[in-house]
């Protein structure tokens, strides 16, 4: 993909529990719309400063919802509302709206997919809760998936849920309450299902990867007691799969192992390509209206655009300002020209909380850089350490092969040669040093 490109933060949020979903509204009218869902692992009070060891951890959450106005000046993402929750492990806006609202489904810590109403207007949109589901005793809803990946509004709707036990649970919606039914649910993984989507184009097949490294595809027509393919090829546990809109029969999915594969979903004995991205892949996201590009949150390497349809599927672009592990990632659906405000160019890097006032009352914010972290990962079922630093303090993550930003006299220069830039507005987020960035990508 010929070109140059180039990142632009536009907001740093402080979101005080740690961040794991970020999610744009793709419904029409509402794209300047986003969710971010947070998980805070809490250790029990205990008596006298002694922590009990049977005592179990708190996992709390906290659902946010923001409006992006691309004509402010500084500070152009809004916080609307907050609403106190169960962790959230995943979430995601049905594609289509529900009884003429938009409707976005949560999976938690406690086992339930939650739905949520938006309603209001964009300015002064809230989320009200108006339908959960319990899908199995003492377990974590791990991820869940709409069936309207491609817009469709002709069909049943229905929700793929995977679970902490290695279960997916298959639900239909109820679209004028909204409201949920149980269809079916099965054994599909022999740990942690850490992921389920739909196929876009057929949402009779679902898709699943789980802990114990597998890849699965099934036929939901007839009894799920099957599947119609496994896969090996990654080596660790697979924890993302997204169906592309755009183009049929392409899947990419995304390992422990720190692979992106895209495969071509009529042959499944190996994959397109294999890019090693250098970090877990927790999510993937196609870009809602450039086919070849991909989102991937990649954990300790940051978050990086990869060209699918390149030889090599290479990394075109990536985005490393976050400090700790890349887990929520999306696309805005806005288009180029509603994204591309006039704003002035701000800082490369802002701190989460460090501010001030301009003369006219405008938020505005203090270059500072951020430092590097020593973490102890906490994944939804155990916990481990994980030291960012090596011994003389030095930041240990690979970063020799990110792709670095131009700058303004080569994007000139690449304007001339190509022709104008397109624009695409992005959300991440991160864990432990619990933010929320939203920034631009201009591609020549």
């Amino acid at each position: 993909m010929a070109g140059s490109s180039k990142t632009q933060t536009l907001q740093v949020i402080d979101t005080e529990y740690s961040a794991d979903a970020a999610e744009w509204c793709p419904v029409d009218g509402w794209n300047t719309v986003l969710a971010c869902g947070t998980y805070q692992l809490k250790k029990p009070d205990s008596d006298h400063g002694a922590e009990k060891s049977d005592d179990p951890h708190m996992r709390l959450g906290r659902l946010y919802l923001y409006n992006y106005n691309p004509h402010q000046l500084f500070s152009p993402v809004l916080e609307l509302q907050r609403n106190e929750t169960a962790a959230i492990l995943d979430m995601k806006w049905c594609h289509i709206p529900l009884s003429g609202c938009p409707v976005l489904g949560i999976a938690n810590a406690k086992g339930l997919l939650e739905l949520y109403k938006l309603q209001g207007s964009k300015e002064s949109s809230q989320v009200e809760p108006v339908y959960s589901m319990e899908v199995g005793d003492d377990c974590l809803a791990l991820s869940l998936d709409w069936s309207t990946g491609k817009r469709e509004s002709n069909s049943t709707v229905k929700i793929i849920c995977s679970d902490s036990k290695g279960r997916l649970s298959l639900l239909q919606v109820e679209e004028s309450s909204p409201s949920l039914d149980m269809l079916c649910q099965w054994d599909a993984h022999g740990y942690e299902a850490w992921i389920a989507a739909f196929n876009y184009w057929n949402s009779k097949m679902v898709y699943s990867g789980g802990d114990d490294c597998l890849l699965r595809g099934w036929d939901i027509r007839c009894s799920p007691d099957y599947p119609i393919f496994t896969s090996k090829r990654h080596s660790m546990g697979v924890c993302s799969i997204q169906s592309h809109p755009l183009r049929e029969n392409v899947l990419a999915t995304g390992s422990y192992d720190e692979h992106v594969l895209i495969w071509d979903l009529r042959q499944m004995r190996q994959p397109l390509s294999d890019t090693h991205v250098q970090g877990g892949v927790w999510r993937l996201k196609w870009h809602p209206t450039e086919s070849a590009l991909l989102l991937a949150a990649c954990m300790h390497s940051g978050f990086h655009i990869l060209d699918t349809v390149s030889d090599g599927c290479p990394i075109i672009s990536s985005y490393v300002l976050h400090n700790s592990l890349a887990y929520g990632a999306d696309w805005s659906t806005l288009s180029p020209l509603y994204n591309s405000s006039t704003s002035p160019e701000p800082s490369s890097l802002y701190t989460k909380e460090a501010g001030t006032t301009s003369s006219d009352g405008a938020s505005t914010h203090i270059d500072q850089p951020l430092e590097n972290l020593k973490i102890s990962y906490e994944s939804p079922t155990s916990c481990f350490d994980i030291d960012l630093e090596d011994e003389h303090g030095e930041n240990s993550r690979e970063t020799d092969h990110v792709t670095k930003d131009v700058d303004n006299k080569t994007l000139a220069e690449s304007l001339a040669k190509y022709g104008p830039a397109n624009t695409s507005l992005v959300a991440t987020c991160s864990f432990y040093d619990h933010v929320l960035h939203v920034w631009r990508w201009q591609r020549t």
